[in-house]
């Protein structure tokens, strides 16, 4: 079995962000695997361990994510792929087009993702390669079995479970509960440190940049307003009450 685990470098969620002219400040900043790619790293180690799996993780982005890819090395993945090129930076469109770009050099069973990033939160990348690639997909999956050509899957839909079964190859995006992941080793990263990171650029997947730009753009960036101290009404229920419908429409405006 081959397995493509779709990997993306994201802020550590303890970091404070900080925005410095419209923009996000990274000087001193700390990255980490997106926690949501962990569940598919996991997941894919797991399959390799029980089923003798071929593991490959890739990610689009700069120099820095090497290290995400180190990480994912030490914990058990067999080959890492930097696509290490800025004319390929972009929205969820634009990488989307690039990581199916990557996936279509090789024949995958197999294609695991988080369900989301915790930047964005736009959740899209998943569905979009699947779409180009013209794979089923499941999202946000908490349990898979594998059996065979089959994977069975189960997923969380509004306080249900809902079980899923599908002929491989498939791209299933991973959720907080499918597993635990774990801990590199100090054999592990001392293995990494020496594992050679592939590198690939727009030329190598043979992509027109032009022709996969971005379709959005952000115009604006700010951090949420701070909360104001509550406000307690007092007096009988009716004039609490109408109290609040003032409140609600005069100051607040929402009503």
């Amino acid at each position: 079995m081959k397995i493509l685990v779709l990997l993306k470098q994201t802020f550590d969620t303890e970091e404070e962000i900080v925005l410095v002219n419209n923009a996000l400040n990274e000087s001193g900043v700390k990255y980490v695997i997106n926690p949501y790619d962990e569940y598919a790293l996991e997941q894919a180690v797991l399959l390799k361990e029980q089923q003798g799996a071929e593991v490959t993780v890739v990610t689009a982005g700069p120099v820095r994510a090497e290290e995400a890819l180190r990480t994912a090395i030490a914990v058990g993945a067999d080959r890492a792929v930097l696509i290490d090129d800025e004319s390929l930076a972009g929205d969820e469109y634009t990488i989307s087009k690039v990581l199916v770009a990557f996936a279509k050099q090789e024949s995958y069973d197999l294609i695991l993702a988080g369900h989301m990033s915790v930047d964005d939160g736009a959740a899209q990348i998943g569905p979009r390669v699947a779409e180009e690639l013209g794979l089923p997909h499941i999202s946000t999956i908490t349990s898979l079995v594998i059996d065979g050509q089959t994977a069975r899957a189960e997923k969380d839909v509004e306080g249900d479970l809902e079980t899923i079964e599908v002929t491989l190859p498939v791209l299933l995006t991973a959720q907080q509960g499918l597993n635990e992941p774990r801990y590199p080793t100090l054999p592990g990263i001392m293995k990494a440190k020496k594992k050679p990171i592939e590198r690939v650029t727009a030329a190598d997947l043979g992509i027109d940049t032009a022709a996969i730009a971005s379709k959005t753009a952000i115009l604006n960036q700010y951090l949420p307003e701070k909360k104001t101290a509550g406000r307690i009404l007092t007096g009988e229920l009716a004039e609490q009450a109408a109290e609040l419908v003032d409140v609600l429409r005069n100051e607040v405006k929402v009503v």
